[in-house]
This record gives C-alpha cells, structure tokens and sequence, in this order.
C-alpha cells in the first residue's frame, strides 16, 4: 500500500488528539499537517494546546512542533495532504459547508462529525457492516464536480456497541430493538477534572444522542438505490441514553425480538465466527476478532474491557431470554477508539483499499 499524507482538521480537541496518536505510526498515512481555529493557527501545535492534552499517553515529540494551520483556509491545507480526517467543534451547518469546500478543493474527507451523516450521497460506514455503501462515491462526487474529492462518515459512537452485535442476527428478521446507553464522559470531551458534576452522578440527557440512536442503524441497514442511500425501514428501534461517572466506554443494555427466534445457541455461534470486510482485507486497525462474548455474569466492563484489541473490538455479555422480547444483553464498545478517532481510522484503510483515496 502506499503512503498517503493526510491532515488531521479540528487538532486541538479531545477526538483531534485521538487521530494523531493513532497515526503517527500508523503505516499507510503519514500524519503531515494540522488544523484548527484561528486561535490556534500559527502557534506550535504544543503552544496551541498546552494543558489540554487529555491523552493517557504523553504528546507525540513529532507533532509538538507543527505549526497549527487554519482549517478555514481550505486551499491552503488541502495543498499539502491526500487527505484530511475532521473533527472539528463547529455548528452543524458551519461543519457542512467546511466540509464541503474540502471535497470541492478535490481533497477527500473522512469525517468523525454528524453534519453529514443522513446527507442522501454520503457513506455513513462501519466497515464490518456496510463497506459497500462506499460505492455512492461517484454519485457524490458528480454532484459536487469533483474527480477525487468526497466526504465519508462514521457513525455515531454510541451505536457501535449494539448495532454490531445485532447485524449477524439480522438473519433471523430483528422487529424490534430497545436499548439504553450508558455513555462515557470523553463522548462529551471531558475528563473528570472538567467535567465535576458527573462525580456521584448520572445524567438522563444527552442532546439529540437518542435521535441519533434510533435512526442511524437504519442508515447503517439501507442500500444505495441511484444517487442516494435509502435507509432500511425496520426493525423499529427506541432508545434511552444516559451520561455516567466512566472515562471512556460505552456500554448498552439491548433488548431485541425476532420474527423467528434464533437459539441461545445460534446466536452465540454467529457473535464468535462474524467477520467483515476489515477483517477479510486485513486493514491494519481492524480487530481480529470483532465481536467477544463473555461467559461471566458481570462482564463486560468499560475498566476491564474497552481496550480490548486496542480499542477496536466489540465486547458482548449477559445474553438470556426475556419476559417481553425475545432475549436481552448487554455490549460495550470504546467511544474514541471504535467509536470516534478509530472508526474513521479504520473506514480511511478501506476507502484507501478500495482505491478511493488515489
């Protein structure tokens, strides 16, 4: 594979600080340039944001001192990388039109952000479950003129607990899903020492998460039909989703029923042999194994088990029949590693295997 350069857009911030030390020795992209705000463009990256590194591992000594360049001049970054990861802390509309103007300036986008991800043409991926819906790129790029230019998306990172733990059972025809999130507190971009009203505390609100939850697996289940992707139209899904005292992790309580219901048994064989297109084209972030099932009564655990596979695999456990669906577990996946910085990490090796970002 080649080596790409890529940018990483929006730097400074928690899921920036994620991208960069998940490439800086990555081996197909080359980390050459950050962005970030007007405040912090033009300073060192490690002047731009001194104490705020929130990363357990020190900062990288090859990026301490880039210099920040402004990500509103989109000509000038996109000059000098193949490609730009976002992660920018803008209004959605703002978001889209930066994103945009990259695409325009034929420089691809794989983005960590919402903006785009029920825009009609562009790829909303995790790709273990719909790496196919990267063929929408040419339709996107005829509608924006471009030759190399697009945007592609990763989902929202409270679905990656559920939503691949119930595709290999779609099979057995999901009707409905309820699930309730238990969200860590870096999905907000905090640590404890920011975020001191979470100690002793739960909060049962997390601005537009339980949208996102419910409609999002559809999109995720659709299929391209022209120039657009049509989301699915079931199972029906209904979610509640709630901030807890965890650093990083979160963890849903899934409660699922079938048209025809599958066995104990069955299930269990399809978690343990599923694999995707990341792991059939070996990309280099993917888990080898996907999805763990653990057999104890109070496993998982964001403590014990979020860096399973370096963060990038999904846990499963407590699986048993229920009185009002059919069964009931519950999964945990790593917000910024899976669910954020490493997802797009991970949808940026197929787009880059698949030929997209050439």
């Amino acid at each position: 594979m080649k080596r790409f350069k890529v940018g990483v857009v929006g730097a400074t911030g928690m899921v920036g600080q994620r991208f960069i030390t998940l490439l800086v020795n990555h081996p197909w992209f080359e980390l050459t340039t950050l962005a970030a705000s007007s405040r912090s463009a033009g300073k060192t990256y490690q002047e731009a944001v001194g104490s705020r590194w929130l990363m357990q591992t020190p900062m990288p000594d090859q990026v301490k001192d880039m210099v920040v360049l402004d990500a509103s001049h989109v000509e000038e970054v996109a000059s000098q990388v193949d490609f730009v990861f976002c992660a920018v802390n803008m209004k959605k509309d703002e978001i889209k039109a930066l994103e945009e103007a990259y695409a325009k300036a034929e420089c691809p986008v794989v983005s960590n952000n919402s903006a785009h991800r029920f825009t009609p043409d562009v790829p909303m991926v995790v790709p273990e479950i719909n790496a196919e819906h990267i063929e929408i790129i040419p339709a996107q790029r005829r509608r924006l003129g471009t030759e190399r230019g697009f945007i592609a998306v990763k989902s929202n990172c409270s679905l990656q607990s559920y939503v691949p733990a119930l595709h290999p059972l779609r099979k057995y025809g999901i009707t409905k899903c309820l699930v309730c999130t238990y969200q860590a507190i870096s999905g907000a971009g905090k640590t404890f020492e920011t975020f001191p009203d979470i100690l002793d505390n739960v909060i049962p609100y997390i601005g537009g998460e339980e949208e996102k939850s419910e409609q999002e697996p559809l999109k995720l289940w659709g299929h391209i039909e022209g120039d657009r992707i049509v989301s699915a139209t079931s199972p029906s899904f209904t979610a509640q989703c709630l901030r807890v005292p965890v650093s990083d992790g979160h963890m849903g309580a899934v409660f699922v029923s079938f048209e025809h219901t599958p066995t104990k048994e069955e299930i269990l064989k399809d978690w343990v042999e599923f694999h995707g297109a990341a792991q059939d084209l070996e990309l280099p972030s993917a888990p080898k194994q996907f999805l763990h099932y653990f057999t104890e009564d109070d496993r998982p655990q964001p403590k014990l088990d979020r860096m399973l596979e370096n963060g990038m695999a999904v846990s499963i456990g407590r699986l048993r029949p229920d009185t009002q669906y059919d069964y009931k577990f519950v999964c945990l996946s790593h917000n910024t590693l899976r669910g954020a910085a490493g997802g797009a990490v991970l949808l940026a090796e197929l787009l880059a295997k698949k030929g997209y970002l050439d």
